[in-house]
């Protein structure tokens, strides 16, 4: 049966945001074609309707979780301009999204590695997020040049990061707060 274009477009999107939350949950090895495609309501012979590959599928996860992510940065800096460095770290280090088994989590943090050892578009689609999310904290941060800025602004992006990855890791809940939370304390103030 053939379907719309409208259908098709609304198809595509949900196999992708579907992708995308399993693949934070399980990595991009962890989880097949035909998982993603069961999970979105749709037969796995209709992947290829949609995506050349599975690294196609995995390039269209990454942008959209990234743009999604930007989205989210640029509200909470928009809502907080004379503190729009703690209103991201508060909420990016906040609550149960970065626990574990959890699918909303950041894309940074949950695939980073799987993305390293992946080429072409994966990277580039990451890079692509990456960067303009680093905008967004140059921007939130203050600095005597705009080089010292960026500076800043990618320490506090690798921390933040390596904050939500050590509180995923360790098998302690109460370690676990204590990591965002002095996480949150040390990168979510801007010093010079």
């Amino acid at each position: 049966m053939r379907v719309s274009r409208d259908q098709a477009a609304q198809n595509r999107a949900r196999i992708i945001e579907i992708a995308g939350q399993q693949f934070r949950e399980k990595g991009f090895d962890g989880i097949g074609v035909a998982d993603v495609m069961k999970s979105a309501g749709l037969t796995h012979g209709g992947f290829y309707g949609h995506f050349s590959s599975k690294d196609d599928l995995i390039a269209e996860a990454c942008e959209a979780a990234m743009a999604l992510s930007v989205r989210r940065w640029t509200s909470l800096s928009e809502g907080a301009p004379d503190d729009a460095l703690g209103a991201i770290t508060q909420s990016y280090l906040a609550g149960d999204a970065h626990g574990e088994g959890q699918m909303s989590g950041c894309m940074m943090a949950a695939l980073a590695p799987d993305i390293a050892r992946r080429g072409g578009p994966v990277r580039s689609r990451f890079t692509e997020g990456t960067k303009a999310l680093l905008g967004i904290l140059v921007n939130a941060v203050t600095g005597r040049t705009k080089a010292r800025q960026r500076e800043k602004a990618i320490a506090i992006m690798a921390g933040l990061v390596g904050t939500v990855v050590l509180a995923r890791a360790v098998d302690d809940p109460e370690f676990a707060k204590e990591i965002k939370r002095v996480g949150e304390a040390v990168f979510g103030r801007d010093v010079e």
